[in-house]
């Protein structure tokens, strides 16, 4: 399976709810986010996985299962999984969200600022 994105991401950040951190297997999911458009499935589009609905959910590849991305904001973004990137983007993550239900065994070292929930990036 493999997927183009143009390094145009809108916003990134690290998010620890526990979803993100029960779908990655580790402490908060990196993630950039861009505009479900700008991402184009270009080879094993029937090798996905889809866990979610349609405009929210969670895709991972069939074959490796490696977490690619999250459709997002009723659809209309993706929330890519910054570890599934091939090419290092330019953006990084600006700050953490859901801290307040981050995992208890992991301490935030860096000086990003950090959400109880959600912050709202600009788009």
């Amino acid at each position: 399976m493999r997927y183009v994105v143009r390094d145009a991401f809108r916003y990134a950040a690290n998010c620890h709810c526990s979803g993100c951190r029960a779908a990655t297997g580790s402490a908060f999911k990196p993630f950039a986010g861009i505009e479900r458009e700008k991402l184009e499935i270009t080879q094993g589009l029937d090798d996905l996985v889809i866990f979610g609905e349609e405009d929210a959910n969670d895709t991972r590849c069939r074959l490796c299962g490696s977490f690619l991305f999250s459709v997002v904001r009723s659809g209309e973004y993706v929330h890519v999984a910054m570890g599934s990137l091939v090419d290092a983007p330019t953006i990084r993550p600006t700050h953490h969200i859901f801290v307040g239900s981050k995992a208890a065994w992991f301490d935030i070292t860096d000086e990003l600022p950090q959400f109880d929930e959600h912050a709202v990036s600009p788009a």
